[in-house]
Parts: C-alpha cells; structure tokens; sequence
C-alpha cells in the first residue's frame, strides 16, 4: 500500500499569491533558487511552479534560474563519486560537448529543468555554471558568459547586479545562494586554478582548458546568516517553504567585506590564514 501524499496541498493559483505575499512583484527581475519537495503536494509539478512565478512577475518581469551541469569537467576532480584514474583520458575525450539546448541541468532541482525547457526560454553559454531566464529582459541576461568566468564579472550573475534584480530562495538556504559567488571574484587576488570542460567550436568538438578563480561555497550558510542579521531579507512561507528575498547586488557587496575578512589571506603554501 503507498503512502499517501503529505500536503500542504499547492496549485498555481496559490502559490502565485503566497508569492506576492512574501514579496515577488510585477516586473521584478529575480534569480530563483528552489526545492519543489519543500512545498509540499504541488498540483501539476514543477512545472506549475515556474507557470506561477511568471503569473506574479507579468510580462515585465524576468525570471532566472541556475541551469548548472558540473558533470562536464575534468574527471580527476570527481569526489562524487571517484572515477579510475585509467579512464579519465577516456572521458576527456568523450565527453559530450555543452548544448545549451539539449544539455540538462544537474543539481539545481527539479524547477530549472521546467524553467530551461520552457517555450522561450534562452540560456547562457558557459558549459557548467550557465543560467536560464524567461521574460523581458531574459536575452540581455544571458547575452554574455565567457568561460573563463563560471560566476564572475563576465557572467549573467554581474548582469543581474547591475540590474537590481533581487534573489528568492524558495524552500533552500542560504547555501544555495550563488550570488555570493560572485563576491569571491571580487576578492583581492582570489585563488586561481585549471577548469577544463568540452565545448563546441566552429571546427568541431573541443576539450578545453581556462584559468578561472577557484568557487568555495563551504562557509556561505554562515554568511547568509550574517547577511540576514545584518541587511534587509523578506520573509515568507509558499506552501510549505520558507521563503527568503533580498537585492542580488546587496548580498554581493555585503559578501565581498565578510568574505574578505574570514578568509583571510592566501599563504604560500595554499592554507588560509586566519
């Protein structure tokens, strides 16, 4: 016998105004992080979510979401799990070049796959950190993603600074938050490494290589607390989840002085001073 459903129950009409309870407003450009399972029993899926947040956010509005596939990358650094070191000339070599078409999203939820597979959605061309967007300005944010910066100044996510647009973490926390990442690039001489991936060029498939700043997410659900504390966040409930809404640019500008001084500096031998 299957375990019945748990609720709450949710459908587009009342997520969409949960949504404009917790703060989502007629032409906001927001950057959405989710969980569908927080929000209980959704009627119709993910795909009801996205149809809501567009509901709130009218023509005007833009909605973005991450569209990550970290699963193109160079197989030494896989941790989960580890591969045979004897394979990874093989995988480098056969690993399926980005599409930003057909390429799907991994560890992002279930929402950015609705988001990406929407009729008239675009995405950003970098073969990891890319983001997909909907709406009025949806092509202007994605416009440029070079793939020296994953998250950096050459990225949607400084477009989205500049934009004012603002974050919504929908039912995860501030661990999920990639706008903080973006501050790391605005570090003083933030570390530095290989990121290699497989891309499409006009003569064909290419395994690449670039140098990017190294991404370190491992402290940003303490620093999302400091941020709460500290700057405006809007709090609300959408069927089971929390809500959480803030300006992209002020958790960035707010991550920038945090991080700065809990890292510390860089010593020679690779170990952060206190």
């Amino acid at each position: 016998m299957s375990t019945p459903p748990t609720g709450p129950l949710c459908t587009r009409d009342s997520i969409a105004t949960q949504l404009g309870a917790a703060g989502l407003r007629r032409g906001d450009t927001v950057l959405v992080h989710s969980s569908l399972s927080s929000l209980g029993w959704v009627c119709g899926g993910a795909a009801t979510v996205v149809s809501a947040l567009l509901d709130v956010l009218g023509e005007a509005g833009t909605l973005v979401t991450p569209a990550q596939s970290a699963d193109n990358s160079d197989p030494a650094s896989w941790r989960n799990p580890p591969v045979p070191e004897s394979w990874w000339a093989e995988i480098r070599a056969s690993m399926p070049p980005y599409d930003p078409r057909t390429t799907p999203s991994t560890g992002v939820g279930v929402i950015p796959e609705a988001v990406r597979n929407r009729p008239g959605a675009v995405r950003s061309a970098h073969p990891q950190t890319s983001f997909a967007a909907i709406g009025a300005r949806a092509a202007e944010v994605v416009a440029e993603h070079a793939l020296d910066s994953q998250l950096g100044e050459r990225s949607p996510l400084a477009r989205l600074a500049a934009m004012d647009a603002r974050v919504l973490l929908l039912g995860v926390g501030f661990d999920s938050c990639t706008a903080f990442h973006l501050a790391e690039y605005r570090l003083p001489a933030p570390p530095e490494a290989d990121n290699s991936f497989a891309i499409t060029t006009p003569r064909g498939r290419s395994w690449t290589t670039v140098r990017d700043v190294v991404l370190d997410d491992g402290d940003f659900a303490e620093l999302g607390a400091a941020f709460a504390v500290a700057r405006p966040v809007e709090l609300g409930r959408v069927g089971g989840a929390v809500t959480r809404l803030f300006s992209l640019a002020d958790a960035v500008a707010f991550a920038e002085v945090w991080l700065a001084a809990r890292r510390g500096r860089n010593d020679v031998d690779g170990r952060v001073a206190p």
